[in-house]
C-alpha cells in the first residue's frame, strides 16, 4: 500500500509539471489518455452497479445480514448528508455572500445550456424511471440501472427454488467475478491515468481556463467542502472506533480518480477493489454498501445545491427566514439523494430547481467557469462519504 502511495504522489506531481510546460503535442497526449481512461472507468462502472446490487439482493435469502446492511447504509447516509448541508447552511449564515450585480447576472445569462432552463424536477423524477431495459444502459442513466438491477435481483431472490434459479444467479456471480479481474487491471494502470489528469489540468490552470472567483460564495462552498472531508466525516470514523488516517489511506486511489474525473459512478469500480483490498472491507457489503452509496450518498452535492439555491434566491430578491433555509436545507438533501453520480450532475439539478421558482438562473452562467474545481472537490467529497459509510457498516456487522 505505501509503495502504491508513492506512485501515485509521484505520478500526480510529474504529470502536474509537464502540464505546465505548454507543450502542445503532450497536453493532447494527455487529453487522449484521459479520455481513455475516462471511457474505460464509465464502461466497467455501469455493469459494476448493476451486478453488484442485483446479486446482493439476489442473495437475500442466504444472507441474514442482508437487511441491517441495508439499515445501516441508509441511516449513515442521511446523518453524512444532513450533515454537510448543515455546515453549508451555518457557514454561509457566517460568512453572508453579497449580492451580484444585476448586469453581470444578465450578461451570464447567455451562458447557461438553454435546454436546461425549462427541464423541471418533475421531468428529473420521470426521467429516471426506466421504459426500456437497454436504453439506461446506452445512457448509463444511473438511477434507472439502480431501479432495472434492484428489481431484477429481488425477482430472482423470491423466485421458487429451482435448478433455473441456481442458474440465473451463477451466471450473473460469474459475469461480476470476471468483471473483477478487468477492474484490477484498470487498477495497475491507474499511474498513467493520474499523470495524464493532473497534465491535463495544470496546462487548463496555465492556460487561463479555470479562472474566476465569486468570493464569498465560493468561500462558502469550498470550505463547507473542506470542513466535511477533513472534519465531520472523520468525527463519524472515531465516534465508530475507526482510524480515520487509516481508512483515508487505504481508499486514496478511490479519492485521486474522483477528484479527476469528477464522477463518482466513473470511480466505483476503484472505490470498491480499494475498500476490499486496502480496507479488508467483506466482499458482499462492499458491493452492496457502495454502489447504492453512488447513487444517493452525495455530501457535496447536497451542500452546493443548498448554498447555490440560498444565493440566487437572495439575488432575486426572495425572503430568506431562518425557517425557509432549513426547509431549503431538507430540499436539498433529498435533491442530492435523486441526483446521479454524473459529472455537472449538481450543477445541472439545482438549475432545473431554481429554474422551476423564478430564480434568477444567469447566476449559474457566472458559476460555471469556475464549476470545474467545485465538481473535483465535491465529487472525491462523496467518495470519501461512501468510503466513510461503507467502512461504518462493515464495523457495526462484525
Amino acid at each position: 500500500m505505501k509503495k502504491n502511495l508513492i506512485y501515485w504522489i509521484g505520478a500526480l506531481i510529474i504529470g502536474a509539471i509537464l502540464g505546465a510546460q505548454g507543450i502542445v503535442w503532450l497536453n493532447d497526449l494527455f487529453e487522449f489518455i484521459a479520455t481513455v481512461f475516462t471511457r474505460l472507468f464509465q464502461f466497467i462502472a455501469i455493469p459494476t452497479i448493476a451486478l453488484a446490487i442485483l446479486t446482493t439482493l439476489a442473495s437475500l435469502d442466504r444472507q441474514k445480514n442482508a437487511g441491517r446492511i441495508f439499515s445501516h447504509t441508509i441511516t449513515y447516509t442521511l446523518l453524512t448528508t444532513i450533515a454537510a448541508a448543515s455546515i453549508a447552511l451555518i457557514l454561509y449564515l457566517i460568512i453572508q455572500p453579497e449580492n451580484l450585480p444585476t448586469k453581470a447576472i444578465r450578461i451570464s445569462s447567455a451562458d447557461i445550456p438553454q435546454d436546461l432552463g425549462s427541464f423541471s424536477y418533475y421531468d428529473h423524477i420521470i426521467s429516471i424511471i426506466p421504459n426500456n431495459i437497454i436504453l439506461p444502459f446506452e445512457s448509463g442513466n444511473v438511477l434507472s440501472i439502480l431501479i432495472i438491477a434492484a428489481s431484477f435481483g429481488l425477482a430472482l431472490a423470491f423466485m421458487p427454488e429451482s435448478d433455473n434459479k441456481q442458474t440465473v444467479y451463477r451466471f450473473f456471480s460469474g459475469l461480476q467475478e470476471m468483471l473483477f479481474i478487468l477492474i484490477r487491471a484498470l487498477i495497475w494502470a491507474i499511474p498513467i491515468a493520474i499523470i495524464a489528469f493532473a497534465g491535463q489540468l495544470s496546462a487548463q490552470i496555465e492556460a487561463g481556463v479555470i479562472i474566476g472567483s465569486l468570493g464569498k460564495y465560493i468561500a462558502v462552498v469550498m470550505l463547507g467542502n473542506i470542513v466535511q472531508i477533513f472534519v465531520v466525516l472523520p468525527l463519524f470514523l472515531l465516534a465508530r472506533k475507526l482510524n480515520p488516517i487509516k481508512v483515508f489511506r487505504a481508499m486514496f486511489p478511490a479519492l485521486l480518480v474522483a477528484l479527476f474525473t469528477k464522477s463518482s459512478a466513473g470511480t466505483l469500480p476503484v472505490t470498491i477493489q480499494s475498500a476490499e483490498e486496502n480496507l479488508e472491507i467483506k466482499p458482499e457489503i462492499a458491493r452492496f454498501v457502495l454502489p447504492i452509496c453512488t447513487t444517493i450518498n452525495m455530501n457535496g452535492c447536497a451542500a452546493f445545491i443548498l448554498v447555490t439555491s440560498l444565493f440566487l434566491m437572495q439575488n432575486g430578491g426572495f425572503e430568506l427566514s431562518l425557517g425557509s433555509m432549513i426547509l431549503w436545507l431538507f430540499i436539498s438533501v433529498v435533491s442530492a439523494i435523486g441526483n446521479a453520480g454524473v459529472p455537472m450532475g449538481c450543477y445541472f439539478l439545482t438549475l432545473s430547481l431554481m429554474s422551476s421558482i423564478g430564480a434568477p438562473i444567469g447566476i449559474m452562467g457566472i458559476i460555471l467557469p469556475i464549476y470545474t474545481i467545485i465538481d473535483m472537490v465535491e465529487t472525491a467529497e462523496n467518495v470519501w462519504s461512501d468510503s466513510c459509510v461503507c467502512a461504518m457498516t462493515n464495523h457495526d456487522l462484525k
